[in-house]
């Protein structure tokens, strides 16, 4: 089994410290502890900040082949505000390299050979990644989109169009009511919502996270619940992309929607739960959690 990861890597700057962040890399990371060979397709400026991205990556034991050295733009780096609850808002610079990610045969060659590629909306903003990321859908095998809105970084075609492409839809409840007002969705209840969605993007799978009340998946024409997990939140940074990471390896690995629901969950409270994006939890922790928390 083998996933691409497509976008932004930068880092994370928070009032007393810094850290390597960026959707796309989380998942990424994610993945590995799930053991999935997965890779980052990313750019980065030829600094420091760069240079340690490439040198952190290659001690996780991700490869760094994919990402490309930016000679003209610098890393990418995203001032983090955790208000009084942990939750995180985002003030992310622009231009910076990974607006720039070419279409190199390195890369095509890395999503050939995955079972999926992963990609979000922020990292489409410009019209290189974008016209890159598109190249690549047209030759990945399954198609994987963390909407991940971050104003004023996405427009109502681009999401259109990001949607359309996607074999599977992951928002969350904030995202869903926008979503629904772009389409003139009028429907109410959340599986009358999912099915609006599904049926305007033709896309059988998708995924609503709802913060600390859990998640609810729709998988092929079936609805599937989790409530949620009670935890102390530290931080939410990288909560969302350790969920999606786990249920898409749990789900391509033939785990029963169910079993992956309540796996991701666990996941992504546990890490909300946790300093960083990143913490790693061994199988029997998150069973343990799972079997204490139901």
């Amino acid at each position: 089994m083998k996933i691409s990861c497509f976008g932004e890597v930068l880092w994370d700057i928070f009032p007393h410290h810094k850290k390597i962040g960026g959707a796309p890399l989380n998942v990424a990371l994610r993945l590995k502890t799930m053991g999935i060979d997965s890779s980052i397709i990313t750019r980065v400026g030829v600094d420091d900040l760069g240079h340690d991205i490439i040198k952190y990556v290659d001690k996780q034991g991700l490869s760094s082949k994919t990402i490309q050295k930016d000679h003209q733009h610098h890393t990418g780096e995203v001032l983090v505000t955790l208000d009084n609850e942990g939750t995180a808002s985002y003030e992310i610079s622009c231009p910076v390299a990974w607006d720039f990610i070419s279409s190199s045969a390195e890369a095509l060659k890395d999503v050939k050979a995955s079972n999926a590629i992963i990609f979000g909306s922020l990292a489409a903003r410009s019209d290189i990644s974008r016209k890159t990321l598109f190249e690549l859908l047209d030759k990945a095998k399954f198609k994987i989109l963390d909407v991940n809105l971050r104003p004023p970084h996405y427009d109502s075609e681009l999401l259109s169009e990001l949607m359309k492409r996607a074999d599977f839809i992951k928002l969350n409840d904030e995202e869903l009511d926008e979503i629904c007002n772009h389409f003139s969705i009028e429907e109410t209840t959340l599986h009358e919502q999912i099915k609006a969605i599904a049926n305007h993007t033709d896309t059988n799978q998708i995924c609503i996270t709802k913060g600390g009340k859990g998640a609810t998946l729709f998988y092929e024409e079936s609805l599937y619940h989790n409530n949620g997990y009670k935890i102390k939140v530290v931080d939410t940074v990288g909560a969302g992309d350790s969920f999606l990471a786990t249920l898409i390896s749990k789900l391509l690995q033939g785990s029963k929607p169910q079993v992956g629901l309540d796996y991701a969950c666990a996941i992504g409270a546990m890490v909300a739960g946790s300093e960083g994006a990143n913490p790693v939890f061994l199988d029997k922790e998150v069973e343990n959690f799972i079997a204490t928390n139901n």
